[in-house]
């Protein structure tokens, strides 16, 4: 099985959503609690089986997903919440309770701050390195002195903020010598 796939091709039957919009709509409002199983999958989201409702289309979007999680995978049973209903194509839109549970911790993290972290990659562009759950920051490899030789990937290390870029979810560093 490729890593992504649509629901028929799982050995799922597709459900006819069309026929059963009308009954999914009233008994899955906005908020409703439901579990289900994965049933596909695509570069935008996972589609879901709602247990219950063999009619019915989840889909949960990957735009509502932590930037450091990934989607699960076909067969995976999932919980969440239903947050949106899509007429047009007769889909319930699923946020995963995983998914909305997750805090993102980038806004705690200011310019000028000193934090420790764990280098988690070498790359020719500099330092990776993990600051808290699903944060992780870049020390650059800048100038003809620069060596990625003298870290190791695990390697405790002291950082200090240079720069917080919201929109790309990007941390600047430099190294903090003590």
């Amino acid at each position: 099985m490729s890593e992504y796939s649509w629901p028929g091709e799982n050995g799922r039957r597709v459900p006819d959503a069309a026929s059963a919009w009308v009954e999914t709509v009233r008994v899955l409002p906005v908020g409703t609690r439901i579990t289900g199983e994965v049933v596909g999958r695509q570069p935008f989201g996972v589609f879901l089986c709602i247990d219950g409702r063999p009619d019915a289309v989840g889909l949960a979007r990957i735009d509502r997903m932590p930037r450091c999680m990934e989607l699960p995978t076909v067969g995976q049973r999932i919980t969440g919440e239903v947050v949106w209903h899509a007429d047009h194509n007769h889909q319930v839109g699923i946020v995963l309770g995983e998914w909305a549970e997750h805090e993102d911790l980038l806004p705690r993290f200011r310019v000028g701050q000193v934090v420790g972290g764990r280098i988690t990659k070498i790359a020719s562009i500099g330092i990776f390195v993990r600051l808290a759950d699903c944060v992780e920051g870049l020390v650059p490899l800048t100038g003809p002195a620069a060596s990625a030789e003298a870290f190791r990937e695990g390697r405790e290390m002291s950082v200090q903020i240079v720069a917080v870029d919201h929109e790309r979810n990007r941390i600047l560093l430099t190294e903090r010598v003590p």
